[in-house]
């Protein structure tokens, strides 16, 4: 008898833990865009499913070429049933006027969804939105956003020298890589409950600009000379949910970096609400010939050379 209860509780409690661990990970991937090797956003979310698929209790859903949308009578129109059930949102695109989710009714969309607790994760571009169209949802969903001319997005080499106690830096050593590193958000009041992640000093020189658009200088980012900037960010929200920004994935090459690449998968395990191991996210190094497949067709050249794959740098 006292057996039998064993087993039936053992069974009960493992049926609770995959109900507990079970989540749904939506990712969102930009249409084509910039020339080869750059806002590669289908590439580089194949590339990072691709590593999360051996997270235990993850489950992942990939829509490349920006909102899931559907074919009905001949004409396309959104696909929001892909959502359902899900636990995270990541949106890896460009943004602005242009975001995927401040078009037709989306905001409202993902506001439901955030009602409920699901977390909301954006990458490069897609921490831009307009401040009257998306700003004070951003805010609200992931801790701020980047607002055009009073942020700004030079190229740059950010120096990432210490790096703070939480989950999405676990297993993660200091790293420096050259990217649109973007700055100078339009945080929270306060910046209340917004955990810095990434945080560097941009050279005088890269105040100066200029910008990649529009190419400055701004004053008042030339005045903030010498203090130091957040290029990742983290929020835990009132409602259960989850939310961070991460203004670096310009160059597609940057995902070689393991340092980088490790923190952008525990963000989304952590985003997930799954437990962040010790030691980061196990992850394959990403080859030349990886970092090479699934690129976008694009028939521009790109402008200038793509850097090279950046060096590790050694924790001191």
């Amino acid at each position: 008898m006292k057996l039998r209860y064993f087993f039936a509780a053992a069974l009960a409690l493992g049926a609770a833990l995959v109900q507990a661990t079970d989540r749904t990970l939506v990712m969102i991937a930009g249409p084509v865009s910039h020339p080869p090797l750059m806002h590669e956003f289908k590439a580089g979310s194949m590339l990072l499913q691709k590593r999360l698929e051996a997270v235990p209790g993850l489950k992942t859903v990939l829509i490349t070429n920006g909102w899931p949308t559907k074919l009905v009578d001949g004409k396309r129109v959104d696909d929001n049933a892909v959502f359902a059930g899900a636990d995270a949102v990541f949106i890896y695109s460009d943004g602005g006027a242009n975001h995927p989710a401040v078009q037709k009714d989306r905001l409202a969309v993902l506001g439901a969804l955030v009602q409920k607790g699901v977390s909301v994760g954006m990458a490069h571009y897609a921490v831009e939105v307009l401040a009257e169209k998306g700003g004070a949802e951003w805010k609200e969903w992931i801790g701020g956003h980047y607002e055009n001319s009073f942020s700004c997005n030079p190229i740059w080499d950010a120096d990432y020298q210490t790096l703070p106690a939480h989950p999405i830096t676990r297993g993660v050593k200091p790293f420096k890589t050259n990217d649109e590193w973007y700055f100078n958000m339009r945080f929270r009041e306060g910046k209340a409950g917004v955990k810095d992640i990434l945080v560097a000093t941009p050279s005088d020189a890269v105040r100066d600009g200029p910008y990649v658009h529009p190419k400055g200088p701004y004053a008042h980012i030339q005045a903030a000379k010498g203090k130091p900037e957040t290029m990742m960010w983290a929020v835990e929200r009132a409602d259960g949910g989850r939310g961070f920004g991460f203004t670096g994935g310009h160059f597609h090459r940057n995902w070689q970096n393991d340092d980088q690449r490790r923190l952008m998968l525990n963000a989304i395990v952590w985003l997930a609400k799954l437990e962040v191991p010790a030691g980061g996210i196990a992850s394959a190094s990403v080859s030349d010939a990886e970092i090479m497949q699934n690129l976008d067709e694009k028939k521009q050249s790109a402008p200038r050379p793509a850097p090279a794959a950046p060096a590790q740098k050694k924790a001191p």
